[in-house]
C-alpha cells in the first residue's frame, strides 16, 4: 500500500451524532436516585451533585424504570450489544452517506469503547452490515474512557498518513449500564448524576479523495500518560458489571498539568498557544471545564460548546468530545484550534486540528 507524506493533511468529511431513544431528565434520575441508593441519598446535602452537574437531560439505554432493578454484568452487555450495533449501524451508513463514500470503498475501520465488551469486535459487525471492504483494517480500541474520542481519532489521522485513504471512524458508549444499583460509593453515586449514553461517526479520508469539503483538517496528535496514576479512573469489573472509580482530585490535576502539557503538545507540531482560535474540551463535569478555563486563562464564553453538550446530553465518556467537535462546527470556526480530553490511565489525548477558510 502507497505510504503518504507526514505533511499530508486528513480531512474530516462527515460527522454524524446520536443517541438511543430514552430521554429523561435530571430531576427524574435525582428521584429514581434515592430509590437506588437509600443511605447516600440520605446524607445531607449529596443530592445536590445532581443539581450542580448542570445537566438537564439525559439518554439512556433504557427506560428510568429498568434500571431500579438489580441487574447482572451479563444482561448488561446483552443490552449493550443490542443497542450499540443498532445505534452505530444508522450512525455510520449516515456518515458515509455524508461523506459520498461507498461501503466497499473504505480502507479501515475503527471503533472505540470502554461500557461494553463484544468479541468478534464491534467493527467486524459493521463490516458484515453495511458491507464494507472485507479487507478493511480493523482497529477495535477498548479501555481509553473519556479519553478515547480524541485518541481515536489521531489514530484514525494516522492510518491515513500511513496509506488507508479512507477511514470510517466510530465511538459508541453506554455508561448508564455501568450503574450498580445498591453500590452507594461515592464513585457510583456520582456517576449516576453524570453518565449518559450515545454514539458518533466519522469519516476521515486522505485530502484528495472526491467528496464534500472537509469539515477539519487533522494536523497531528499528542499523548501522554501520567506517572502512578492509575488508581484516579478507571472500572472495577464486579459481578453487577463495571463499577466506576474516579477520584475527586481530577479538577486538581488539570489545574497543575494542562497549561505545560497544551504547550507540549503544541510545539511537538510547532504551533504556540496563540495560534489557538477555539478550544474543543471533553466536558467530564462542570468542575473539570472551569479548572481547564484557568489553566489556560481562557475568557468565560470559550467553552460554552462543552457546557451545551453536558447540559443537552451529559457525559458519554469517549464520545462526548465529538458531540463538542459537532456543536463547535455549528459555529463555523476558522483558524486552528485543539481537541483535548482526559481518562484513565490518567491520561490526557490531544488533537490539533485547522477549520476552512470561508
Amino acid at each position: 500500500m502507497p505510504r503518504m507524506s507526514a505533511a499530508v493533511l486528513p480531512a474530516v468529511r462527515s460527522l454524524v451524532t446520536g443517541t438511543p431513544p430514552y430521554h429523561t431528565s435530571q430531576s427524574e434520575i435525582q428521584a429514581a436516585a434515592q430509590t437506588l441508593f437509600p443511605r447516600m441519598a440520605a446524607r445531607p446535602g449529596l443530592l445536590e451533585v445532581f443539581e450542580n452537574a448542570q445537566i438537564g437531560s439525559r439518554a439512556l439505554a433504557r427506560p428510568l424504570d429498568w434500571y431500579l432493578q438489580e441487574r447482572g454484568f451479563g444482561e448488561k452487555n446483552a443490552v449493550f450489544l443490542e443497542e450499540a450495533r443498532s445505534l452505530i449501524t444508522r450512525l455510520a451508513r449516515e456518515a458515509l452517506t455524508q461523506a459520498q463514500l461507498a461501503p466497499a470503498d473504505v480502507d479501515a475501520v475503527i471503533v472505540v469503547n470502554t461500557s461494553g465488551l463484544s468479541t468478534p469486535s464491534l467493527d467486524a459487525y459493521l463490516i458484515e452490515t453495511l458491507g464494507l471492504n472485507r479487507h478493511a483494517a480493523r482497529l477495535p480500541l477498548w479501555g481509553l474512557g473519556c479519553a478515547g474520542g480524541a485518541s481515536g481519532l489521531a489514530r484514525a489521522a494516522d492510518l491515513v498518513r500511513a496509506g488507508f485513504r479512507r477511514v470510517l471512524y466510530v465511538v459508541v458508549e453506554f455508561c448508564s449500564l455501568t450503574l450498580v444499583k445498591g453500590d452507594e460509593s461515592k464513585s457510583n453515586f456520582v456517576g449516576t448524576a453524570l453518565f449518559a449514553d450515545g454514539a458518533a461517526a466519522l469519516v476521515v479520508t486522505a485530502p484528495d479523495v472526491p467528496g464534500p469539503p472537509a469539515l477539519v483538517s487533522l494536523h497531528g496528535g499528542f499523548s501522554t500518560l501520567i506517572e502512578d496514576s492509575a488508581d484516579i479512573m478507571g472500572w472495577d469489573v464486579v459481578d453487577n458489571g463495571l463499577k466506576v472509580r474516579f477520584s475527586r482530585d481530577i479538577p486538581a490535576l488539570v489545574r497543575e498539568m494542562m497549561h505545560g502539557n497544551i504547550e507540549e503538545a503544541l510545539a511537538s507540531h510547532g504551533w504556540e498557544r496563540a495560534d489557538l482560535q477555539t478550544f474543543v474540551v471533553h466536558p467530564g463535569g462542570v468542575k473539570v471545564l472551569t479548572a481547564y478555563e484557568e489553566a489556560l486563562g481562557l475568557p468565560p464564553c470559550a467553552l460554552d460548546a462543552s457546557r451545551t453538550v453536558l447540559r443537552q446530553f451529559g457525559n458519554m465518556s469517549s464520545v462526548t468530545v465529538l458531540f463538542v467537535l459537532a456543536e463547535t462546527l455549528k459555529t463555523r470556526p476558522v483558524g486552528r484550534a485543539l481537541l483535548s480530553a482526559m481518562g484513565p490511565g490518567f491520561s490526557a489525548e490531544h488533537v490539533l486540528l485547522g477549520f476552512p477558510t470561508p
